[in-house]
């Protein structure tokens, strides 16, 4: 038998949250070494599978073997048809966002995880789940990822992430359980994608790079969409399937499934660039900001900017959808922002190649 640190080892635990046996599953491989921090991957699995079928089907391990990271693969869990789910719904009490921070830390207090370098990754539902996280746990995340997953409006229209918040989405056109164009329930994926270049103040047009179609037998193309030069080095990008369905390109075909690309590599090159204190200080390459006050916010109306000394700047209010509100230039060192309607919107200042974002929530 080889030495417990040369094999990779899958861990089962569990723990009781809010009176409910959470279970799960760690993947540790084989170079780790306790105390050398290794960074965490959370994977989270889709409505009706679990995190057996998610290890597998999303499978990060042979990166990780290389790439030195630890995975979790926890469960959700059960609806009233028996089917294991993530609450990104608001359709139960569950939990699932206290859940998951509390397993970040007991995974932190038995491992040396690096809590600047914690992703989370979901197929589907869990990727529901991964945007919730990076709207209402971004303290805990430093960039998420989703295959086939979106958010339902109300989720995406109070999100609060606390710093420029790095986005992968890949999704197929022909998603018939997740629609691409969205549904009365779902946000639709370019919505989606305008949503997360409004928060991390990228370019609100992304440029477009086929994919390659190396696999011309696998039914369908990709594109791949980047909306760049965001806050702190952050960027948007889109791996748009052309006649996909809803399916993580790469793994075994269970439906139409691109072959030309395979999901985890990518998602782990996205992640391994990003790391959550950069993020939150703006260190990067569009680290210069500016700074500025919001008075009376939240406000039932008016929101007044206080900018500083009188000089040339560029104001832009966006909704939580990345559509323009309101766009103007002042040289004055106060100015007035007037919101018609209840919601979470985003204001960028920027003067010359400085420019800060904040948050305003219209009550």
């Amino acid at each position: 038998m080889l030495p417990a640190s040369l094999i990779a080892q899958t861990i089962t635990g569990s723990f009781i949250h809010d009176g409910i046996l959470r279970d799960h599953r760690l993947y540790v491989p084989a170079i780790y070494s306790p105390g050398t921090p290794a960074p965490l991957v959370l994977n989270l699995h889709g409505y009706t599978s679990n995190n057996v079928q998610q290890e597998f089907y999303g499978d990060f391990r042979p990166i990780a073997d290389t790439a030195n990271f630890i995975i979790v693969h926890p469960n959700g869990t059960m609806d009233g048809n028996g089917d294991r789910y993530w609450n990104t719904f608001g359709g139960s009490t569950v939990d699932d966002l206290g859940y998951l921070t509390a397993l970040l830390d007991t995974i932190s207090a038995h491992y040396t995880i690096d809590g600047d370098r914690v992703y989370s990754v979901g197929m589907s539902n869990g990727g529901f789940m991964s945007h919730d996280l990076a709207c209402f746990r971004s303290d805990r995340i430093a960039a998420i990822a989703s295959v086939t997953g979106s958010m339902i409006l109300p989720r995406m229209s109070n999100c609060a992430a606390a710093h420029p918040t790095p986005v992968m989405q890949i999704h197929g056109t022909s998603d018939g359980t997740v629609p691409y164009n969205g549904n009365a329930a779902f946000v639709p994926v370019v919505d989606l994608m305008a949503h997360w270049a409004a928060v991390n103040s990228c370019e609100p047009t992304p440029v477009m790079t086929p994919v390659p179609d190396i696999v011309t037998t696998d039914g369908c193309t990709a594109e791949h969409y980047v909306y760049g030069d965001g806050d702190a080095g952050s960027v948007v990008e889109l791996y748009k399937i052309i006649g996909g369905e809803h399916t993580w390109p790469g793994a075994i075909p269970i439906g139409i499934t691109n072959q030309d690309m395979d999901a985890s590599v990518e998602i782990w090159r996205f992640f391994s660039r990003y790391r959550l204190s950069e993020l939150q200080t703006g260190v990067g390459e569009n680290a210069e900001s500016i700074p500025f006050i919001v008075r009376e916010n939240p406000s039932y109306d008016v929101f007044r900017l206080q900018l500083g000394g009188p000089a040339q700047r560029h104001i832009t209010v966006r909704d939580a959808m990345g559509r323009l509100v309101h766009e103007f230039t002042s040289n004055t060192g106060e100015v007035e922002v007037m919101v018609d309607k209840p919601g979470l919107y985003l204001v960028t200042v920027a003067q010359g190649r400085e420019r800060s974002t904040q948050r305003l929530v219209r009550l």
